[in-house]
């Protein structure tokens, strides 16, 4: 009993002990998928602009960003995860991350179908304290935690209070249609792209009618309001990182800061700089 007592705490401190970079995060997470409990755990931190490779997990994942701001890109979507904010992929959803700023995080991955009602497509949420308060004790349990004892309670927790916690819109749709999947995926390549419906229709060889009908079949949108929303997600991430406002809102295309804010307040509720704040995790913690 005392040689599996110390093998478990030994786990456990490799479980504290913060994976730094995509690389050793990435091999770290794949020695999780094989642990014979419905959650594991880990921290993990990511320079600046660091990008991890394209990769699915067998299991379920929640992340949680601690500091930082993530660029995430699935299959179908794109979004953008500021602190005190949380990310659900689905198991099988193949995604890429991009660090904004110097990221950290914590994540879990969980045993499909163990959370009830979990959501089959990605899902970005805001966190209540009492989500990261058990985030904080899951990356510092041991791997082979006890299921029927405080741990395994603990777990129990925060799987229910993750499949309750509210659904924030901050990321964009991607269509499958691939003419329009080449479109979106220019625009998030180049935000600030003023390239009209007219040409990009030009360029998919369809008409503007068929075009416009399609984008907003496929996404609930017209073309003109996905990429707005575009240019606010990429201006958040940016914000995140630090960069001036004046210098985001001219890169992702606005002609003014002032038309900038205006947006950026029209579609989130508060001014560039005032979100930010609100976002800031030291100031949600109060």
């Amino acid at each position: 009993m005392k040689v599996a007592a110390r093998r478990n705490d030994t786990i456990g401190l490799r479980v504290c002990r913060k994976q730094s970079g995509p690389v050793a995060a990435a091999h770290y997470a794949g020695q999780l998928q094989q642990v014979e409990r419905p959650l594991a755990a880990m921290a993990a931190s990511y320079p600046n602009e660091s990008t991890s490779a394209r990769h699915t997990h067998r299991r379920d994942q929640f992340i949680l960003q601690t500091a930082g701001v993530t660029s995430m890109m699935t299959e179908r979507g794109h979004f953008v995860v500021p602190p005190g904010h949380g990310l659900w992929i689905p198991a099988g959803v193949a995604h890429q991350s991009r660090a904004w700023g110097e990221v950290e995080i914590q994540t879990v991955y969980v045993t499909p179908d163990r959370i009830r009602d979990a959501p089959a497509t990605c899902r970005l949420i805001r966190v209540s304290a009492l989500v990261e308060a058990l985030m904080e004790e899951a990356v510092h349990m041991p791997t082979r935690y006890d299921p029927e004892g405080r741990d395994g309670r603990l777990v129990d927790f925060l799987l229910d209070e993750i499949g309750r916690m509210p659904e924030v819109s901050l990321h964009v749709q991607v269509p499958p249609d691939p003419r329009l999947a080449a479109i979106c995926e220019a625009v998030l390549v180049d935000p600030s792209s003023d390239l009209t419906l007219d040409e990009w229709a030009d360029r998919c060889q369809l008409s503007r009618r068929t075009l416009t009908r399609l984008f907003r079949r496929e996404t609930g949108q017209s073309f003109a309001a996905w990429r707005q929303r575009v240019r606010l997600l990429e201006a958040l991430a940016r914000l995140g990182a630090g960069e001036a406002v004046t210098c985001v809102a001219l890169d992702v295309g606005y002609d003014s800061p002032s038309a900038f804010a205006a947006m950026f307040k029209r579609e989130l509720g508060a001014a560039p700089r005032q979100y930010l704040r609100w976002a800031d995790p030291e100031v949600v913690l109060r």
